[in-house]
C-alpha cells in the first residue's frame, strides 16, 4: 500500500518527529517517516530516529562548510529516499535554494504561534511564548505552514487554538502548545497522505 513518504529535519529533541513516527506506526497509516536529517549530531531526534531504524544523516556546517554543498547534500538525501513531502520540525536553519526548488511547495514547518502573529526572525521557542504573554493574548497555538525563502511567511494551511490562561508562564504555555503541535502535525500529514492515496486511486485501509 502506497504511503506518503515524509522527510523530517530536526535540530534538538525531535518531539514532533516522535509524534509523527508514532502516528505513522498506526495500522493503515497514510504516511511514513522515510528519512531524518539533523544539523546537530548529538540531538535527541537523531538518537530516536536511529533507534527506530529510520535512515538518518547529520548534515551541517561541520560536515559541509560550504553552504552550497550542504544544500545539495540535504536535497540529495531527501531525493535518495524518495521523499514526497518535507517537514521542518524544530529545525533551526533555513533551507537552501536547491532543496527549496526540488520540493516546494511540498515543504511544511510547524510554528508555535498563530501566524501571522509572532513569526519571523528570532521568533522561536521561549521567545514566541514570551511575546504572546507580553502582548496579553488570550489564545495561542501552533500553525503548520508552507516553507518559502523567508521565516514563517509561507501560506498557513492549518492551526490549532490553545487558550492562554491568566496564570500561564512561558513554560506552561509552551507545554500546552507543544502538546497541540503533536496533534496538529500528524493530522496534517494524515490528510496529505489520504489525498496521496486518492490521487493514486488506492482505496483506504
Amino acid at each position: 500500500m502506497s504511503q506518503l513518504r515524509v522527510g523530517v529535519l530536526v535540530s534538538h529533541n525531535g518531539s514532533n518527529l516522535r509524534a509523527l513516527h508514532r502516528a505513522s506506526a498506526q495500522p493503515g497509516a497514510a504516511f511514513t517517516v522515510a528519512a531524518v536529517i539533523s544539523n546537530n549530531s548529538g540531538s535527541g531526534g537523531v538518537s530516536y530516529a536511529r533507534e527506530q531504524g529510520i535512515p538518518t544523516a547529520h548534515l551541517s556546517g561541520k560536515t559541509h562548510p560550504d553552504p552550497i554543498d550542504l544544500d545539495e547534500a540535504i536535497r540529495a538525501m531527501l531525493v535518495e529516499h524518495t521523499v514526497d513531502w518535507v517537514v521542518t520540525a524544530g529545525y533551526m536553519k533555513k533551507l537552501g535554494p536547491a532543496t527549496l526548488k526540488e520540493f516546494a511547495p511540498r515543504i511544511l514547518n510547524i510554528h508555535p504561534a498563530l501566524l501571522p502573529k509572532f513569526g519571523g526572525h528570532g521568533m522561536w521557542g521561549a521567545n514566541v511564548h514570551r511575546a504572546v504573554l507580553e502582548a496579553g493574548e488570550t489564545v495561542s497555538g501552533p500553525s503548520v505552514h508552507l516553507v518559502d525563502e523567508d521565516y514563517d511567511t509561507g501560506e498557513v494551511i492549518a492551526q490549532l487554538e490553545v487558550p492562554v490562561l491568566p496564570e500561564d508562564t512561558i513554560d506552561s504555555l509552551a507545554g500546552r502548545v507543544l502538546a497541540a503541535e503533536h496533534t496538529l502535525l500528524p493530522m496534517v500529514l494524515t490528510q496529505l497522505g489520504t489525498r496521496h492515496r486518492l490521487f493514486l486511486n488506492i482505496p483506504p485501509a
